[in-house]
């Protein structure tokens, strides 16, 4: 029979997963009364094609809780340790992605990838994040500072704990975003990727 500690994890992993399902995209958009995220720009759940309603206070508070869900799921798994965390951190990440109550589309995770990051360190949150803002500032680009970021991550887990399960765990959920952002990179290598602030279809 499984162990307590692999209940543990396969709970810490269901509870990380309907926490990072919750789609405040969705539903933010619609309280406002700007109808289903789904229907505009690219259809994503996230911050970015929320900005494209024009409504910079949504794509905020979007941005905010997406974090937050991230963020919540890590701390919760802190209680149990470490492989507690890692296992919340997946649950969270992939319940963005993953949304049972929408048919498993959701957004691409990178707000709550940033969340989970913020979770297990703050320090590496910041580094992420103004690698974030750099590539943003100069390229204009949402994806392509998306990608970056999130890439420079394992390394920079493994500069700042020498932890190689932290290392590795971020080297997974780098390759994650990646393929969660597939499109985008085909439309880079094209040059048709739209700036920040311009509308896209997928």
């Amino acid at each position: 029979m499984p162990s307590q500690m692999s209940w543990d994890l396969i709970a810490a992993f269901v509870l990380a997963y309907i926490i990072g399902s919750i789609p405040f995209g969705l539903i933010l958009v619609k309280l406002s009364g700007g109808g289903d995220i789904r229907s505009i720009g690219s259809g994503n759940i996230g911050a970015t094609n929320v900005l494209r309603t024009g409504n910079k206070g949504l794509a905020a508070g979007t941005l905010l809780f997406d974090l937050l869900k991230g963020t919540v799921a890590v701390l919760i798994g802190l209680r149990w340790g470490m492989d507690t965390e890692l296992m919340a951190g997946y649950g969270a990440i992939l319940g963005h992605i993953f949304p049972v109550w929408l048919k498993f589309k959701g957004g691409k995770g990178v707000a709550t990838v940033l969340g989970v990051v913020l979770g297990f360190n703050w320090l590496l949150c910041i580094i992420a994040c103004l690698t974030w803002l750099v590539i943003a500032a100069v390229f204009r680009i949402s994806s392509l500072a998306a990608l970056i970021s999130t890439t420079v991550l394992p390394a920079a887990a493994w500069f700042l704990t020498r932890d190689p399960q932290l290392a590795v765990f971020f080297a997974i959920i780098a390759v994650l975003m990646w393929w969660t952002h597939r499109a985008n990179i085909g439309r880079l290598l094209k040059g048709e990727e739209p700036k920040i602030g311009k509308s896209s279809k997928s």
